[in-house]
């Protein structure tokens, strides 16, 4: 029997008070896809982490054999060396610094002892080609969104000379055209003999990709699973994942009855100064109290930023057009003004723009609405309290404390933090940009039965996603937008996953 690429033995990672992998074996196959699968905190990250040298030899017990030789990693350097390259769930890119530079940040392409920009510029556009990513190497990071910035992260570790590359959560931010052509990738890179463990929320695209499925639970390796032999199927990866069955991963919703029209734009239209370009154009939507509106299309076509455009225009977009709450025309100046018309909004990027990270769940649940808790210029702290507890309780937000610092919880706790937040400001609209992007199918349930719960007591939302079964699976209608226009609307009744990629590819 050949050895494997990747064998690690008896691995045991403790933090204060907290035991993050417990005795968890783990084994790969040279040339094969081996996905890591498991609900946030089952250990995943950690173990990878241990994998690549960020938590050093030393600080865990057990071992590690690339190819039957014994590994014994200081840093990140050392598994560099061995032929790991790792991108994380976290983007480690700088936003002031172009493409090309981040590609090769630390591995400079030079001619004697002055960096070579011409022929870095020249690497860097054939590896962005590989990604698929159609963008000028001089352009800032900063000036990309988060989908087409995970694309530069995979561009950054193929530039290395890799034997096993490790995914985590590559495609949390892509949606799914952009997917598929990253598990293309990936295959293509297979066949090149590169050996990829991918870890990812994502089951449809692990059953897609994986050779082989090895899932934690808990900080403990659960099962290790052949895909062919073993006749994989999701329900029984989530079993594994959860420790129960969830017979359908989107609940059913109580009766609501549909209300009146709560928000209405006529021909809304925008351009961005920073990109040089009309970003929205004529854009037709209404949605009424007690459903979920979702919001389909592919990366670039301008969801963002009209929810953006919407909840008092934060990018200054230049902005033409008409919106109304209830009937009536508003003018929003800035964000503060769509909050006091009973507007919401829960960004992608949670961990950028949603929360404060370093701080912990009381004040990130209070922040959007201190006015609230708020006399004489002082903050009542009781207040505080019982706000954060009464939000913590009612959407299951696991923590120890409300005290806990929000950088500490998993993805869908942190998820759940960011819609307390915005509930405290008691809208009557919440848009939802990918509400689950990130988190594990556990948590995306409890996700689901939330936004059930709100709209069943009269709220609307608007649901932006990426995940074609989650807008058919939650939605009550379904518009479809491409290149900042609205390409079609359909009842989720009429609509299916081919007819809205028909509508959100512009030929």
């Amino acid at each position: 029997m050949d050895i494997p690429i990747l064998e690690m033995i008896s691995i045991t990672k403790e933090f204060p008070g907290v035991k993050a992998l417990d005795n968890v074996t783990f084994s790969v196959r040279k040339g094969e896809v081996h996905c890591l699968v498991g609900e946030n905190g089952a250990g995943k990250s950690t173990l990878m982490k241990v994998l690549s040298g960020v938590h050093p030899f030393g600080t865990y017990s057990g071992e590690i054999f690339i190819e039957g030789e014994l590994q014994k990693f200081n840093g990140i350097r050392d598994s560099e060396h061995a032929g790991i390259a790792i991108i994380y769930q976290e983007l480690a890119l700088i936003p002031e610094l172009s493409v090309y530079e981040n590609i090769f940040l630390g591995n400079e392409v030079t001619n004697g002892l002055v960096i070579d920009s011409n022929e870095s510029i020249s690497q860097a556009i054939d590896i962005l080609k590989k990604v698929g990513l159609d963008v000028n190497p001089l352009t800032k990071i900063k000036n990309l969104g988060v989908g087409k910035q995970q694309l530069v992260e995979i561009a950054k570790a193929l530039k290395k000379e890799v034997r096993i590359l490790i995914m985590d959560e590559p495609t949390a931010a892509l949606n799914e055209t952009d997917s598929d052509n990253l598990l293309q990738l990936i295959r293509g890179l297979k066949e090149q003999g590169v050996t990829c463990i991918l870890i990812s929320h994502k089951l449809r695209e692990v059953m897609e990709i994986a050779d082989t499925i090895t899932v934690l639970r808990d900080g403990k390796t659960v099962t290790t699973l052949d895909v062919q032999e073993d006749k994989v199927t999701e329900p029984v990866l989530i079993k594994h994942m959860v420790g129960r069955s969830i017979d359908n991963i989107f609940p059913k919703r109580g009766n609501v009855n549909i209300g009146e029209e709560v928000l209405r734009l006529e021909d809304w239209s925008g351009f961005s100064y920073a990109l040089g370009r009309d970003i929205l154009k004529n854009v037709n939507i209404s949605v009424h109290a007690g459903e979920i509106v979702g919001i389909a299309g592919l990366m670039g076509s301008g969801r963002t930023e009209l929810a953006k455009s919407i909840f008092g225009n934060p990018d200054h977009y230049r902005l033409s057009g008409k919106v109304f709450i209830k009937g009536v025309e508003q003018k929003f100046r800035n964000p503060h003004d769509a909050i006091k018309s009973s507007m919401a909004y829960v960004t992608e990027d949670r961990k950028g723009n949603g929360l404060i990270l370093i701080d912990d769940v009381k004040h990130n649940i209070s922040l959007a609405n201190l006015q609230e808790i708020t006399a004489g210029g002082v903050i009542n702290e009781n207040e505080e309290i019982l706000v954060a507890n009464k939000y913590r309780s009612e959407l299951n937000i696991k923590t120890p404390s409300i005290q806990q610092k929000v950088r500490n919880l998993s993805g869908g706790n942190q998820q759940k933090v960011s819609l307390g937040k915005w509930l405290f400001v008691k809208p009557g609209i919440m848009i939802l940009d990918e509400p689950t992007r990130g988190i594990d199918v556990g948590a995306k349930y409890e996700i689901y039965t939330i936004m059930n719960s709100l709209v069943e007591q009269g709220m609307s939302i608007i649901m932006i996603s990426s995940e074609l079964p989650e807008i058919l699976g939650m939605s009550d209608r379904v518009y479809v937008m491409s290149a900042g226009k609205i390409n079609g609307e359909m009842p989720v009744e009429e609509a299916s996953q081919e007819s809205i990629m028909a509508l959100a590819v512009d030929y």
